[in-house]
């Protein structure tokens, strides 16, 4: 018999709040966290605007030695996974550290840290070049140091899939506790990639909005005018729990994490395969996972980057999975609000699809003005809706053709 897994705990860094209701309100209030970017000059890029997460400082959670020592990403996966602890209630002085892990994903890992060095080593040669380069880059940093920080020592890897890495981290955490290898697991996604360097290549690759004179309205996912995504930053952590183990602490749970459906495009590293037969496939290795109909989903928070083929392929992919439902379903795009975390955002976004569950509200997709025939579901445009959600599905999908999709429902 499988084990159950619910949510019990969730935190998150990103460019609306770091406060979980204060982002939902924001989310719901349909605003946005885009802006000029402020971390270095944009002067000499086409593109002068992200997601950034403002004011942010860790020195409230550690202290200032640790800090300097932890890559900005690493930094947002520690407060948030701090939150989400807290939140969850859970005490681990009181638990058995060896059936207790965390599972993490980054899609680029140490970016900050990479460039600063790279630029002290150019200037003056490999003697400036600091001891702390590499533990601080590595993708796997996040991940040990929040066990580092909660003395966890059960199942702790991590994971790169590119725009996928948070929903596989959440998979894998998933399957860990339904296999008996943990009780509890802290797990998600968290990005810091606006840099020089990837502001550049991504724009490079012509993936990214060029509204510098409407950054606000630059992230407009299954918009006909939609022109690239809004390259942000951020984490998105939840604590999972094996059922009995959070109900005899007397957990406040959730919602129940269901099922998992992964596949790959095996097509191209940066195009979603035109058929969509992957993010397809997903959906429905998904709902079989969850041992769901189709009819039994309300609610679909999208991959919706805001891309002309990714969104078109997705709503093609909605379709194809769930038929006639399609229609019956609200789909929304939470990269509409604070654009596209990469890495982060299937923690982000799961997130948001328990929120919806909790208070029964789904938020709006916003910048949508002007429909797409290639793109013709309810996509909840520019205002929330109040509806019961039952059941809900996160879509990831990442850059090398990774596809991730998570099924979440309310406890029954």
């Amino acid at each position: 018999m499988r084990r159950r897994v619910v949510i019990t705990g969730l935190g998150t860094v990103n460019p609306l709040s770091s406060d979980i209701a204060e982002f939902w309100r924001a989310l719901c209030a349909g605003q946005s966290g885009i802006g000029p970017i402020e971390q270095f000059d944009t002067s000499m890029f086409k593109v002068h605007f992200a997601g950034e997460v403002k004011n942010f400082s860790a020195e409230g959670y550690l202290d200032a030695k640790s800090v300097k020592r932890l890559d900005r990403y690493v930094q947002f996966a520690l407060v948030a996974s701090i939150n989400a602890v807290k939140d969850s209630g859970i005490d681990f002085s009181k638990e058995d550290p060896f059936r207790c892990g965390i599972i993490l994903g980054s899609g680029i890992g140490g970016l900050h840290e990479f460039e600063e060095q790279h630029s002290r080593y150019l200037e003056g040669g490999p003697g400036k070049i600091s001891p702390f380069v590499i533990p601080k880059m590595i993708v796997n940093a996040a991940s040990g140091n929040v066990s580092i920080h909660f003395g966890l020592c059960g199942p702790n890897t991590a994971v790169a899939t590119a725009c996928a890495s948070g929903a596989h981290a959440v998979a894998d955490a998933f399957r860990t506790i339904q296999w008996d290898q943990a009780d509890v697991m802290i797990t998600g996604g968290t990005e810091a990639c606006i840099t020089p360097m990837s502001l550049g290549g991504f724009s490079a690759a012509r993936a990214l909005s060029l509204r510098n004179d409407a950054p606000t309205k630059a992230s407009r996912p299954f918009d006909k005018d939609r022109d690239g995504f809004v390259l942000s930053e951020g984490a998105g952590i939840l604590v999972l729990e094996e059922l009995q183990h959070a109900r005899q602490r007397g957990a406040r749970i959730y919602a129940e994490l269901l099922g998992v459906g992964n596949t790959a495009d095996a097509h191209n590293i940066t195009a979603p395969h035109p058929c969509g037969a992957g993010a397809t496939r997903a959906m429905q290795l998904a709902l079989k996972d969850a041992r769901l109909d189709p009819s039994d989903v309300q609610y679909i928070n999208a991959h919706g980057t805001s891309t002309e083929l990714g969104d078109e392929v997705e709503t093609k992919a909605i379709k194809q999975a769930f038929g006639e439902h399609a229609r019956k379903l609200a789909v929304s795009s939470t990269k509409s609000m604070i654009g596209h975390t990469l890495g982060a955002s299937g923690g982000i976004e799961l997130i948001v699809c328990v929120l919806s569950i909790v208070h029964g509200v789904v938020h709006p997709t916003i910048n949508y003005e002007t429909p797409d025939p290639a793109c013709d579901l309810d996509y909840v445009p520019n205002t929330a809706r109040e509806m019961r959600v039952h059941r809900a599905l996160s879509n990831s999908f990442g850059f090398g053709g990774h596809n991730c999709c998570l099924a979440v429902g309310a406890l029954t």
